[in-house]
């Protein structure tokens, strides 16, 4: 018996929509990532990108439990002296929220290459519509709680 392989070439991709409305912001980006991973086919090679395409509408509307709204943080430093940048979950939703699932997916992808051709299939928009009709996405129920 033979180990079977993917090759890149043979995975066809799927589009998937998931609505991040009134959804916990760790129970999304966590279907996203296995889906961008390709983790719930049964042809998974973990060297070859054999994940599908995700779209998350709707990341203002994103739910963080407990406390977090105001006191994660969220810190970037450019290397300069004086360069160090923090910010809190409210501060971001109301700036950029579409950063909020972006970085919660990419923590949870490989930090290689490979990670980084996954993470370019995630697109992430901040109200309903988004430009990829064309695709006929299929939509994702998560576990309502």
């Amino acid at each position: 018996m033979k180990t079977f392989s993917a090759k890149a070439a043979d995975v066809s991709r799927k589009w998937w929509l998931i609505d991040a409305r009134d959804q916990v912001l760790g129970q999304v980006a966590l279907k996203a990532a296995n889906l961008l991973r390709g983790k719930e086919k049964v042809i998974l090679t973990p060297h070859v990108d054999t994940g599908d395409f995700v779209i998350v509408i709707n990341a203002e509307k994103v739910r963080l439990t407990g406390k977090k709204e105001e006191q994660k943080s969220y810190m970037s430093f450019s290397g300069y002296v004086g360069g160090h940048k923090s910010e809190n979950v409210r501060a971001r939703r109301l700036r950029h929220p579409e950063l909020l699932i972006e970085r919660a997916v990419r923590g949870m992808i490989p930090h290689n290459r490979l990670g980084r051709a996954i993470y370019r299939k995630l697109k992430v928009y901040r109200g309903d519509a988004h430009p990829h009709a064309a695709q006929q996405p299929q939509v994702i129920a998560l576990a309502h709680k």
